[in-house]
């Protein structure tokens, strides 16, 4: 059974129409044999032009080029100051009982210490390399993550708990030594 939308062919085909390209050349000859060519290209828009004219014409941008040197978050002094108190606030909320009214509240500082020093720390390049960035990194994720799973005020299992312990003193050991 044919539906009546069913597109049958035609005995008269139509050629479609043809496509217009940005780049156009009208060539007209004339009688007595001259050529006459018009092209049409596409123009760069006004404030593209403008703003490269005024980029490569611009004395200032000769005499004072823009180089600004890459962003330092801190010093080595600061990122070892602050290390050692994420640490230690790792330490503290790992350690407090699970019955202490002051848990979330700990988790609810240790996320917010965590979150900035991630932020101003994980873009050093210099630091990235380093095994106190390391280990401190691992265990935030570590217990940012068991937080964020089962709550702010779940105890962190045994096995979880040895082991963010062992990465924070191991973080501590290669701040001291400069690492």
């Amino acid at each position: 059974m044919a539906s009546p939308t069913l597109i049958t062919p035609t005995s008269k085909p139509t050629p479609l129409s043809p496509i217009k390209s940005k780049f156009t050349t009208n060539t007209n000859i004339t009688s007595s044999s001259t050529f006459t060519t018009t092209t049409t290209a596409f123009q760069p828009r006004r404030r593209e032009f403008l703003s490269l004219a005024t980029t490569i014409l611009s004395p200032a941008a000769w005499l004072f080029p823009v180089t600004t040197p890459p962003a330092l978050a801190a010093s080595d002094e600061e990122y070892i100051k602050e290390s050692e108190e994420v640490i230690n606030k790792v330490r503290n909320t790992i350690n407090m009982d699970k019955t202490d009214p002051n848990v979330a509240a700990a988790v609810a500082e240790l996320r917010e210490t965590s979150n900035f020093w991630v932020a101003k720390y994980r873009r050093e390049k210099a630091l990235l390399g380093r095994a106190s960035f390391r280990d401190i990194y691992s265990a935030l994720n570590a217990v940012s993550g068991h937080y964020i799973s089962f709550g702010p005020t779940a105890p962190i299992p045994a096995k979880r708990k040895a082991r963010i312990l062992e990465e924070v003193e191991t973080a501590e050991k290669a701040l001291l030594r400069g690492r």
